[in-house]
């Protein structure tokens, strides 16, 4: 499928640039010096914006959409849902739903063992969720992260965020509890554990980093990881926010190598477009939480919100039913072979690397995956910079996205980084 239209002038979404600026916090939207484009509708692959361009997302909408945009399934279960009941109150008087989803979460819980699970808004929800039932589980405050990791902004998972640029305005609210080694170096992980002061008991890692940079670890890595876990009394949260639900060709990234971790994070791809998350964890760890008897130690008002259940339910359907794993599996193996043999040699181009519909395009210089960004919009594909700098071109598209229009897209990039 190839782009309607190269990007023309965009008078309303320049006029809402205009309204934000009055309205946002400036540090959140950037609208200067191009202002961005506004969406009015998705469907599939496809992005329409308020002046009526048709885009193809090359990015899933952050990775979110794995079903692809307003999947029939999920926005007739979100659309029945909300119709009978748009809240409920999640941890005292719970809508039926939320069961129907912590039943579901349990049953592809790794490794097939009893599993329980907190429900959370964000990746950040499940995150934090997950460090508190670590040193609930352990008594130990301590955690080992990696060097390119993001678990989120909220201030406990921010603390095992690597990137400084997010750190250092908060650092006065930062407990630095956490300690990081080099991704994909199980040596280095020992050294790191054995020269800090702190007591760990937790390693928390993304099973293939994304905001990092789309970066894959050697084989052997994370089953190394579990077996250091257990060696040394440690918990091994794996934060799948990024990768699970078929992103790189499993239902979860670490069923790649057989690992079974005690804490599992989720959310992205949960529910393709409704933002719910989850901390799922083997029962015996999570049972660390005390029994409730009125007042939840971690909860929110909308935990387990009905129309956010619904369409997770729906769409870990759609991920069944249309066996989007799989298809994520085949279609990025040949992806990726397409764009490492089309990139070959390019001046440009440092290392394509990907995991399933996980693909990064490693740029020599960041201001190259920043600029081919802009001009892959103008060309009708939308996709963003990862990388602790910006020099990665990150693609993560909708799991159903047709081979066409990934292959448009795939030789559009090729050109530019000519």
């Amino acid at each position: 499928m190839q782009p309607e239209t190269s990007l023309p002038e965009l008078p309303r979404s320049r006029a809402l640039a205009l309204r934000l600026a009055q309205v946002e916090s400036r540090n959140v939207t950037c609208l200067s010096p191009t202002p961005p484009i506004f969406w009015e509708r998705a469907e599939g692959a496809n992005v329409w914006d308020v002046d009526g361009n048709r885009f193809v997302d090359l990015g899933g909408g952050f990775g979110v959409a794995n079903a692809g945009h307003a999947h029939p399934l999920v926005a007739a279960a979100v659309a029945d849902q909300a119709g009978r009941l748009m809240h409920a109150m999640g941890d005292v008087h719970p809508p039926a739903v939320k069961v129907e989803l912590l039943e579901a979460l349990a049953a592809l819980f790794p490794g097939g063992g009893s599993a329980r699970t907190v429900l959370g808004s964000s990746g950040s929800d499940a995150v934090e969720a997950a460090l508190k039932t670590a040193l609930l589980a352990t008594g130990r405050a301590g955690v080992l992260a990696f060097e390119g990791g993001y678990h989120g902004l909220a201030l406990g998972a921010l603390d095992s965020t690597w990137r400084s640029d997010f750190r250092a305005p908060f650092a006065a609210r930062i407990p630095n509890r956490t300690v990081f080694a080099r991704f994909g170096d199980l040596e280095d992980v020992v050294r790191t554990a054995e020269k800090t002061s702190e007591e760990i008991g937790a390693v928390l890692v993304e099973p293939v980093q994304g905001r990092g940079g789309e970066r894959v670890p050697p084989a052997g890595f994370l089953a190394g990881l579990r077996r250091l876990c257990d060696e040394r009394g440690w918990l091994l949260i794996a934060d799948e926010v990024y990768t699970g639900f078929g992103r790189t060709g499993r239902t979860f990234a670490c069923q790649h190598e057989n690992v079974v971790p005690d804490l599992l994070c989720v959310a992205k791809g949960l529910a393709s477009g409704m933002p719910i998350s989850a901390c799922i964890g083997r029962a015996e760890v999570m049972d660390s939480w005390p029994v409730s008897r009125g007042e939840a130690l971690h909860t929110q008002t909308f935990l387990g919100h009905p129309p956010g259940c619904a369409a997770a339910l729906a769409s870990l359907t759609v991920l069944e039913k249309e066996g989007l794993a799989k298809r994520s599996a085949e279609l990025g193996a040949w992806a990726l072979e397409r764009i490492s043999g089309s990139t070959a040699g390019l001046a440009s181009v440092r290392e394509c690397r990907g995991l399933g519909l996980m693909i990064g395009i490693e740029c020599r210089e960041p201001g190259i995956a920043i600029r081919i960004t802009e001009e892959a919009l103008a060309c009708g594909f939308i996709l963003l910079p990862s990388g602790d700098r910006g020099e990665v071109l990150s693609i993560t598209p909708p799991l159903t996205i047709g081979r066409s229009a990934l292959e448009a897209g795939l030789d559009t990039l090729t050109r530019l980084l000519q």
